[in-house]
């Protein structure tokens, strides 16, 4: 039907116009206490109310949002007291939309590289539409929109231009005007320090746990270490001693089983010399030892190998002993 739609609009009106004389005779001859002003300005609120400002001001919600301040440390903080958040990275300049943020990134007196905080920092309140977009972007929570509204004055040239000493505001400020939103803010942070102190917070103590790991595992390491070496100089001690040892049954190492005429001064093979006799093995006239090549050539193999095994036990050993060192 048409005009339906004005009718309506027109029943909202009236209902609110006749609830404000309503709730007036509520009220009527009794003092409004402060519950009864909550009802008043809260969800629950009925009808047309005239705020008596300045003596009676709206309470704002969290997320009311007005010129922009800067988060710094507490003054009471233990180890940053008072240090700006804010890195001087520039986003809330670059997204601002009337580009009323001017910052001015600080240097290093020594070595003139920049440093991430700002030397200067300024916000021009009267072109700043309070969008919301630089605490929106920026990657620190540095930048917060405030709630004071009384920003009045005579002077609108150089009063209107915040600087940094200006704007800059302490966390726990932020906390009182926005406890939920500073509580959501701190747990999308991991905690309630800057992120920057919380990397080398999580930095120092990784630091830590490796050198305990490595002051614990030192000692186990150690005795583990100069356990090896010792076994590995004993087996080569052994190993150059049998090599170094006279063996006349050479050629039966392989399981070759070689008749030799090597005989003592007995004529028994492998018998003690008697007391009277020569220690060196004695020959028969006109002979030689009964071993052919391919006995020699097996006992050259086996000597060979051996040499090549104490070499390699003698790197070993020299390999730990410079480790030990």
């Amino acid at each position: 039907m048409y005009g339906l739609g004005i009718l309506k609009g027109l029943g909202v009106t009236f209902r609110h116009f006749f609830n404000t004389y309503i709730d007036d005779l509520r009220y009527a001859g009794k003092k409004i206490g402060l519950t009864d002003f909550e009802v008043r300005q809260g969800l629950k609120a009925e009808g047309i109310f005239t705020v008596q400002y300045p003596d009676e001001k709206i309470a704002v919600p969290e997320r009311f949002r007005f010129v922009p301040f800067l988060v710094t440390e507490d003054l009471d903080n233990p180890e940053r007291p008072g240090h700006d958040w804010c890195t001087s990275c520039g986003i809330c300049a670059k997204v601002c939309p009337p580009q009323c943020i001017w910052i001015v990134r600080g240097e290093d007196p020594q070595t003139g590289r920049p440093v991430p905080e700002p030397d200067a920092f300024f916000i021009d309140i009267d072109i700043c539409m309070n969008c919301g977009y630089c605490a929106e972007f920026c990657p620190f929570d540095a930048i917060k929109m405030d709630h004071d509204y009384e920003l009045a004055s005579y002077d609108r040239t150089s009063h209107h231009i915040y600087d940094k000493d200006k704007l800059s505001k302490e966390l726990k400020y932020w906390k009182t005007i926005a406890p939920t939103r500073a509580v959501e803010d701190m747990e999308a942070r991991g905690g309630w320090d800057h992120k920057d102190v919380q990397k080398e917070k999580a930095k120092a103590a990784k630091a830590a746990a490796a050198a305990k790991e490595k002051a614990a595992a030192a000692p186990a390491g150690g005795a583990a270490s100069n356990g090896a070496e010792d076994d590995a100089a004993a087996k080569a001690k052994a190993e150059r001693e049998r090599v170094m040892r006279p063996d006349f049954g050479v050629g039966l190492r392989r399981g070759e089983q070689a008749s030799s005429t090597i005989r003592f001064g007995d004529g028994q093979h492998g018998a003690r010399p008697s007391a009277g006799t020569s220690a060196q093995p004695q020959y028969r006239a006109g002979s030689s030892p009964s071993v052919d090549a391919k006995q020699i050539r097996a006992a050259r193999d086996t000597l060979a190998e051996l040499r090549r095994e104490l070499g390699a036990l003698e790197r070993d050993v020299s390999v730990l002993e410079h480790r030990g060192n």
